[in-house]
């Protein structure tokens, strides 16, 4: 016994050895990987050198001699600390995730491969003018440096028993179409749903439950839109067209399940860091700025939060870049804000003329392509030039550990072959991210703008995704225009699918400068953006409607700019965070009205939910309401059953139809919820109030499902927990959650301005006047290195979670680099 006991410690000592040498191995190997921020390095290619300092946040500041010398150094920067990040947009893009994470990424790679996004880029890159192509290549050959660099690979390529990729010119074109994945619909999914319903409902069911706009909207121009009114029962009697017909299951839900919103980054168990599509509707972002007279600072204010899926690291670079202005000697050019890794220009900021700040517009940047086409001649397709072949490519796409795969996808003159839709008929798609010659100008704009009208020229036809952008001006002037490249429409207006083979629709190239919509100078003296229809008639007939959000951020915003005359860079962080539950205060009516003194008696579990409602509702989306979370799911869980039912003759027809595509639904959905017309309601049902209680109980029972305590503890911080998660987190056994950011407790939602819906958040928040960045405000979740052994990993983190302003300019610096020739 005594030997099987040392026999059995012998082990033990052996394998605690063995734990420590592999951890004392894996602590070395990450130090290696730690960016250098102090001393001298070499860096070929630069004309003279450069120097980099750091503030305690470790946000950079880079003086050098030239613009290009400027991109060499943010490309050194952007490979040290987060070039892993930069790879996985890159792959995300061009459809090679598979080659770094193997089968897991399969399905995601054959998705996108259908855009053939590599040769669009290479093209791309062959259309660069001079000084764009010596800022690429500058930029590339400073990521290659700054990786080899290292002393050794970044983290995460241990993990995954890979060898880092160099960069190429190519791949920071890739990692802008990166962004119109993440931001853009890549299959017209909301063209196709509106398709299935013209199909399948009448032209009224139509027009009511795809709304061109609702009581939320709050243009800049215009007026709002109402909502149709509900078609009676000579239109559409549903309830009797399905009497005796059996109610199919549900369709897919509008949202996860009550018990917890999580993150949803993964394939398989692994965060890759890409979105699966389901949560696009939170994909926005709120601008606004108030002009000089209503400013304490002297100038005019922009403030600007993109929201995103949060990982860790976050998706922005913070960066001050310096330069001589030939133009003004001893007056350097200065721009600071914040990069795209993989990018060298600075995507929003000031350079002290001009501020700018995006929202995502939703406006219409693509169109599906009906396709004629001859079953005698299955390999082509009618043009209006005559018949023409298909092109046919082959994809081969790498697989880690595995042999490769090879398909063919399809090519038109219009764009990729997408699948037959629910009557089987062929589709291409054209997209303006398959645009080559627009993403020859897309790499960087707005950095020397020195007016308002500047500002314009540089956004209008830019080959990003199509965004708002607010200018604001040093002089006090402020402004809204697109940026991005509006297709000029001929024939059609985008909603629906047709056919372009006779030549009478189409695109017919692209706006010009002047025909871009645009406000200027507004009397008001506010401007503001939240995803949600800006204008109205011919400037939003040339933006088309690529399903617009409901609008209630926008209305929120409004209304707070509309109340008080006087604004701080506080006072605009203060609406930036702003959680009131305006969207939701209906909703919590329509309970209190449902749960009737009948309908609570004798149903302790109904009364307590009434009492929740009706004493505790704060009128905010706080993380200790359970008043505000009840009330939200059962918003979700009626809008579910209504769906369900005045639809399923869409669901039917089309398995593959989604209403989630339409953001507006909500004002349809009201009006059938409070209106409650007999023929559209589900036969399962003898009235709508039984369907309303029906909610009631299942909020109830899935709050309580699995759980401890009572309704009043199922607050909302339970359900919408702050999940921001490192890629790779779940792919390390023990010690994976070390790479995350902390659980914590954070206020807001979808429909508040301080949007906070799992993993998705303000990706940044921005206050700044253009010549007065001092005053200015900049906070960001995570921190600016991607290294977990960094003291910049996470120290960003606590005052974006509080709320906390930090300054906008770096500030004094404690480390310093220099890049030398």
């Amino acid at each position: 016994m005594r030997r099987l006991l040392r026999s059995l410690a012998l082990v033990l000592v052996v394998l605690l050895a063995a734990a420590a040498a592999l951890v004392l191995w894996g602590r070395a190997a990450l130090r290696g990987s730690l960016p250098q921020i102090d001393g001298e390095r070499r860096v070929a290619g630069l004309s003279a050198p450069a120097e980099v300092t750091r503030d305690r946040l470790g946000v950079p500041t880079v003086r050098a001699a030239t613009r290009a010398d400027l991109a060499r150094a943010t490309g050194f920067l952007h490979a040290q600390d987060r070039f892993f990040q930069m790879d996985l947009a890159r792959r995300r893009a061009a459809g090679e995730v598979s080659a770094l994470v193997g089968p897991r990424a399969l399905a995601l790679d054959r998705e996108i491969r259908l855009h053939r996004f590599r040769a669009v880029a290479r093209r791309a890159v062959g259309l660069l003018g001079a000084a764009d192509r010596e800022m690429v290549e500058a930029y590339t050959a400073g990521v290659n440096a700054g990786l080899q660099t290292l002393g050794a690979s970044p983290f995460e390529y241990l993990v995954l028993r890979q060898a880092p990729a160099p960069w190429t010119p190519e791949d920071t074109v890739l990692v802008i179409l990166s962004m119109y994945v993440t931001l853009q619909d890549t299959d017209g999914s909301y063209e196709a749903t509106l398709a299935t319903m013209h199909d399948v409902l009448p032209a009224a069911m139509v027009a009511l439950l795809a709304p061109d706009g609702s009581e939320w909207d709050a243009p800049l121009v215009g007026p709002a839109f109402a909502v149709p009114p509900i078609p009676g029962p000579d239109v559409y009697d549903l309830r009797a067209r399905r009497r005796g017909r059996p109610q199919p299951p549900p369709p897919n839900a509008q949202r996860p399940t009550l018990e917890r919103i999580e993150s949803k980054l993964g394939v398989g168990n692994w965060g890759l860091g890409v979105d699966d599509g389901r949560e696009r509707e939170a994909i926005g972002s709120n601008s606004f700025a108030v002009a000089t007279p209503l400013t304490t600072v002297g100038g005019a204010l922009l403030a600007n939060d993109m929201h995103l899926s949060i990982r860790v690291p976050n998706t922005w670079y913070r960066l001050s870049i310096e330069w001589p202005d030939g133009s003004a000697p001893g007056a350097p050019n200065r721009v600071t804000g914040v990069t795209l890794p993989g990018v060298p220009a600075i995507v929003a900021g000031s350079n002290g003329h001009v501020a700018w700040g995006f929202t995502n517009t939703y406006a219409d940047w693509s169109d599906i392509v009906l396709l004629e086409v001859d079953p005698s001649r299955p390999h082509a397709y009618r043009t209006p030039e005559g018949w023409r072949e298909f092109e046919r490519h082959e994809e081969v796409i790498e697989i880690a550990g595995q042999p490769p795969q090879r398909y063919d996808v399809l090519w038109t003159i219009w764009g990729p072959v997408l699948g037959p839709d629910h009557r089987g008929r062929p589709r291409a798609y054209r997209w303006v991210a398959h645009a080559a010659d627009r993403l020859a100008a897309a790499i960087a704009p707005m950095e020397s703008a020195r007016t308002l009208g500047d500002g314009f020229e540089q956004a209008n036809g830019v080959g990003a995704p199509g965004q708002n952008v607010i200018v604001v001006e040093r002089d006090g002037r402020i402004g809204w225009t697109v940026y991005g490249s509006i297709p000029r429409r001929v024939g059609l207006d985008g909603r629906i699918p047709a056919s372009w083979a006779d030549g009478t629709r189409g695109w017919r190239g692209w706006l010009e400068d002047g025909e871009y919509p645009s406000v200027t100078d507004p009397p008001n003296g506010r401007l503001w953006t939240a995803n949600a229809r800006v204008v109205g008639g011919e400037m939003l007939a040339a933006l088309g409607d690529g399903s617009y959000e409901i609008g209630s951020r926008a209305h929120i915003i409004r209304e707070r700019l509309m109340a008080r005359d006087r604004f701080s860079p506080r006072d605009l962080l203060e609406i930036q965070l702003d959680t009131r539950a305006d969207f939701l205060a209906r909703w919590r009516t329509l309970v209190l009205d449902t749960l009737t003194p009948e309908a609570t008696r004798g149903n302790a579990d109904r009364a307590l939910f009434r009492d929740i409602l009706e004493r505790e509702w704060s009128g905010h989306a706080a993380p200790d309401s359970a008043a505000y979370r009840l009330t939200r799911a059962f918003r979700q869980l009626i809008s579910d059953r209504i769906v369900a039912f005045v639809l399923v003759e869409c669901y039917e027809a089309d398995p593959a139809f989604d209403y989630r595509a339409v953001r507006r639904r909500d004002a349809a959905i009201w009006r059938l919820a409070t209106e409650q017309p007999p023929h559209l309601l589900d036969q399962r049902y003898a009235a709508w109030r039984d369907m309303l209680l029906e909610a009631v109980d299942d909020t109830i029972a899935q709050a309580m499902r699995g759980r401890r305590g009572t309704l009043r503890d199922r607050v909302w911080s339970e359900y919408n927990e702050v999940a921001y998660r490192h890629p790779l987190s779940a792919a390390v056994p023990f010690i994976g959650g070390w790479l995350d950011m902390p659980r914590a407790t954070v206020p807001g939602d979808l429909y508040t301005p301080r949007v906070h819906w799992g993993a998705i958040g303000a990706s940044e928040r921005m206050i700044v006047s253009p010549g007065r960045e001092a005053e200015g405000i900049m906070q960001m979740p995570t921190g600016q290195s991607g290294h977990p052994l960094s003291p910049f990993y996470a120290n960003s983190h606590p005052s974006w979670l509080a709320g906390d302003p930090t300054p906008f300019l770096p500030g004094p610096a404690l480390h310093t680099l220099r890049l030398v020739p």
